[in-house]
């Protein structure tokens, strides 16, 4: 059974694409977040807030997109987000909440 996971395009007030993820991302459903990802064109804000789970799958789609990427997180991601070494590459806000 594939876990669950929402993904919410929207804008913040900036005008900057802005989305919206809950939900466990692994590798049953990563190809979701990479198709809503291809779908924004330009910087996008990500906001991993309600993220419970993210795993490689999830991570490697993250990192193929990181170049345009804002990652908005909580510290209960800051352990893989630091390793992998996508804080080093992406801007992330909030591991330290």
């Amino acid at each position: 059974m594939t876990p669950s996971l929402t993904l919410t395009l929207g804008r913040r007030p900036d005008g900057r694409p802005l989305l919206a993820v809950a939900g466990e991302i692994d590798q049953g459903n990563a190809g979701s977040l990479a198709e809503a990802l291809d779908r924004t064109s330009g910087p996008v804000v990500v906001d991993l807030t309600a993220v419970e789970y993210l795993d490689s799958a999830g991570l490697s789609v993250l990192f193929t997109h990181s170049d345009r990427l804002e990652l908005i997180a909580t510290p209960l991601l800051a352990p893989v987000l630091t390793i992998s070494g996508l804080a080093d590459i992406a801007p992330v806000h909030g591991l330290d909440a």
